[in-house]
């Protein structure tokens, strides 16, 4: 039997333990909520450290040109008033009176950054390419003029100069080693507030086709980007470049989240020839490439849709002096995986001529070693050409004759037809279904058995925005009306 006189003990044994349980959860709830932001607290002084390193090595560019006015219209200052560029970059350019005189001065400004404690400072060709004068104002109030040691257009990348000693300098990083997901903080001078300093994560990495430069590679951030961060550095959490800041997506001509910036890799390759040269000399292979969808993959022997297809190859050209050949589809390059048509082409432009590289190519289903020696990418290399494929170029196809080898692997007999080597993202042929492979037989009703027939009934066409196709795809055809945007 239980003593009832011992129960009145037992209660208050009871309650104090719970009493002192609950202090205890309360003090380790206590514990926990000063340990997270004990937490924020590092987080926090890790970034304001990353910044007080790096602040003083980022400059703000000032350029300025003289305009002259020309039957009352302006010159323009080349990018600053262009339309397109506005697009990414917003307005760039300030007007010094509401009248317009016969001439005037025209500015813009950007962003820098140091990279030799001698002076040299790595910014974007938009910024300073058809500047008169170029002032550098550094984060101490210093102010030098800079002189241009190169610039390349093509990536978007310039080199300048200031006559300085000692002065701060930025780390340049390994954007390779770059993730998804990374931080990432931006310094630089948008709307010419000095030193701004925001903060994010890598949105995705290799984003190319964006339409900005000739050669892209770039990283997608979150970073706030606005006009004037153009040239400013992307850091990682460790104080060294990862990006150079270059173009934001924007339909108000302001931060949406997503701003681009040029891979450190890109722009220290690019770096390393303007110091030397004073401009870009780029490798150059040869081909026409395309990318390979899953169609493509099975018509080529291949176990998925992986790799760059050549479906063209120039006379002469590096590419034919090796061996490689049309239908070849380059899956590595030096043992690097090859991704895209974009990954390939800057692969390649970045090759010092001359050079040896190795393409692993697979070949009637079989892979196959062919080293080849990149050449020098010609100086109208780009530009179109008589007898070149631009016929619908505008509306998004890349065409090409078919030859016994190519018209062998679609299945259709030479001279059908003009294949479609190329179809570009976004563009009118690819938002109508258009897709690489498939053979145009007829140009507004008329036959066509090659591209010089097709570029004939496109002259004698009255309406030059609106195309009747009869396309074919394997054993069937259709008719499709395509418009230029």
């Amino acid at each position: 039997m239980y003593n009832t006189n011992k129960l009145p003990g037992l209660y208050l044994v009871a309650a104090l333990i719970c009493c002192l349980a609950i202090a205890a959860a309360g003090t380790n709830a206590l514990a926990a909520e000063d340990e997270n932001i004990a937490l924020l607290d590092r987080s926090a002084k890790a970034f304001a450290a990353v910044v007080k390193k790096a602040g003083p090595a980022v400059v703000h560019v000032r350029v300025e040109k003289s305009v002259k006015q020309r039957g009352g219209q302006q010159d323009p200052f080349g990018f600053f008033n262009d339309p397109f560029f506005e697009r990414f970059f917003g307005p760039q350019f300030k007007h010094p009176g509401q009248e317009q005189p016969r001439e005037f001065k025209q500015q813009g400004a950007g962003s820098g950054f140091i990279i030799s404690n001698d002076g040299y400072i790595l910014t974007n060709n938009h910024v300073v390419g058809d500047a008169d004068t170029i002032t550098v104002r550094l984060a101490d109030e210093r102010e030098f003029t800079a002189n241009v040691i190169g610039t390349d257009p093509q990536s978007d990348v310039a080199l300048i100069k200031i006559d300085g000693k000692d002065l701060p300098v930025l780390p340049l990083g390994d954007s390779d080693k770059l993730e998804v997901g990374e931080w990432v903080i931006a310094i630089g001078s948008p709307f010419e507030l000095n030193q701004t300093v925001t903060v994010g994560v890598v949105s995705a990495k290799g984003r190319s086709r964006i339409g900005i430069n000739d050669y892209e590679n770039f990283i997608q951030t979150d970073a706030a980007i606005n006009p004037g961060n153009s040239g400013g550095p992307l850091l990682n959490i460790y104080g060294k470049v990862v990006g150079m800041n270059t173009a934001i997506f924007s339909r108000s001509g302001g931060y949406m989240g997503i701003g681009f910036a040029i891979p450190v890799n890109m722009a220290k390759a690019i770096k390393e020839q303007l110091q030397k040269h004073g401009k870009v000399t780029r490798g150059w292979l040869g081909v026409v490439i395309q990318d390979v969808d899953d169609d493509l993959a099975k018509s080529f022997d291949l176990k998925n849709a992986r790799g760059v297809l050549i479906s063209e190859v120039s006379e002469n050209s590096p590419a034919e002096k090796a061996g490689l050949k049309q239908g070849d589809v380059i899956i590595k390059l030096d043992d690097t995986t090859v991704s895209d048509v974009a990954d390939l082409r800057n692969k390649i432009a970045l090759t010092t001529p001359g050079n040896e590289i190795r393409a692993l190519v697979i070949r009637n289903g079989k892979e196959k070693t062919i080293t080849v020696t990149i050449g020098e990418q010609p100086s109208d290399f780009g530009h179109s050409k008589p007898g070149s494929d631009n016929s619908l170029k505008e509306m998004g196809l890349s065409l090409q004759d078919l030859n016994e080898e190519i018209a062998n692997q679609f299945g259709y007999a030479e001279e059908q037809g003009v294949l479609i080597a190329d179809v570009e993202p976004g563009s009118s042929a690819a938002e109508v279904g258009l897709k690489a492979g498939q053979l145009i037989e007829e140009i507004n009703k008329k036959r066509v058995h090659n591209l010089e027939q097709l570029k004939k009934v496109l002259e004698a066409s009255k309406n030059k925005k609106k195309v009747l196709l009869r396309v074919r795809s394997g054993e069937y055809s259709q008719y499709i009306v395509l418009r230029a945007k």
